[in-house]
């Protein structure tokens, strides 16, 4: 009876001899959840961690090998290309306008050429070359040189025509020094 006895006073204390299996599944709950929430955080933390040392052997191992590369390509030195500018005398022509008011073009050109000697063998063409330039332009409308769209089209052009007149030689560019539309 005694065993009886005492079976109410640990009750009143919480020993129970059935309690020992009834704190077990708490515990047992409780570690599931506790490996649930570490494996929740650890997971994402794991793959930051591993996607940043990933990112940062990309960037200081590869990297660093090609700009070195890079570092070698750049000290060879590099020679300027063989150019020549030929200036041409301004150009002054009327063009024509929409209402019929009068309309002028001044124009300042430059021509890019090969060598020295290309530009030495292309002076006696310059009548040719500013013939053919004042026959184009003179064609011209004042809403043919709006915008950059405008300018475009016409070095495009002055090139095109510079390059028929001076036919044995090769001019690289026409670079426009002024235009003046008035």
């Amino acid at each position: 009876m005694a065993k009886k006895e005492k079976a109410p006073e640990a009750e009143a204390e919480g020993e129970k001899p059935e309690g020992e299996g009834a704190e077990a599944a708490p515990k047992k709950g409780f570690r599931k959840f506790l490996t649930k929430k570490i494996l929740m955080i650890a997971v994402p933390a794991l793959v930051l961690v591993l996607g940043g040392g990933g990112a940062g052997a990309y960037f200081f191992l590869f990297k660093s090998a090609e700009t070195h590369e890079a570092k070698h390509e750049e000290e060879v030195p590099l020679t300027p290309p063989k150019v020549a500018f030929s200036d041409m005398q301004d150009i002054l022509v009327n063009i024509q306008s929409s209402d019929g008011t009068p309309a002028y073009l001044k124009l300042g050109v430059s021509l890019e050429l090969e060598d020295e000697e290309q530009k030495a063998a292309l002076e006696p063409l310059m009548p040719r070359i500013t013939d053919q330039f004042q026959a184009y332009l003179r064609e011209l409308r004042l809403d043919d040189l709006k915008g950059s769209a405008g300018v475009l089209r016409l070095k495009e052009e002055l090139l095109r025509r510079v390059n028929v007149a001076a036919a044995p030689y090769k001019v690289r560019d026409v670079l426009l020094k002024e235009m003046i539309i008035q």
